[in-house]
């Protein structure tokens, strides 16, 4: 999958890009035979306003026919962001799968 990163107050490192593409084509097993029109990720450090620490914050977008699936995890480390991303960006592609075989059955039991 054809993935755009951007990066918002943050370096993106060829190591970040890599960790990133990695993670999204672990995804495309899950996908089937679905297209995927566009798939966006955005990864950045937030603003300066907190306490303590840095807090990062990982955002993806991918575009299929009909719907657009969009996960955004803040953690206090960005390879954990982007996992936590990961992790919940299967379960939609899960859902999205399953709303479209409901939709089909139902079609089909309307056809008959």
């Amino acid at each position: 999958m054809k993935v755009n990163i951007q990066s918002k107050n943050l370096e993106l490192t060829p190591e970040i890009k890599e960790y990133v593409q990695k993670k999204m084509d672990m995804l495309d097993k899950y996908f089937g035979d679905v297209k995927v029109i566009n798939a966006d990720f955005e990864v950045e450090r937030t603003t300066m306003r907190h306490n303590k620490g840095k807090i990062y914050r990982a955002e993806a977008n991918i575009e299929v026919p009909g719907e657009l699936l969009r996960v955004e995890k803040t953690e206090k480390t960005l390879f954990k962001a982007i996992d936590k991303v990961k992790d919940h960006l299967t379960r939609s592609i899960k859902r999205y799968k399953q709303k479209r075989i409901d939709r089909n059955r139902e079609k089909a039991k309307e056809d008959i």
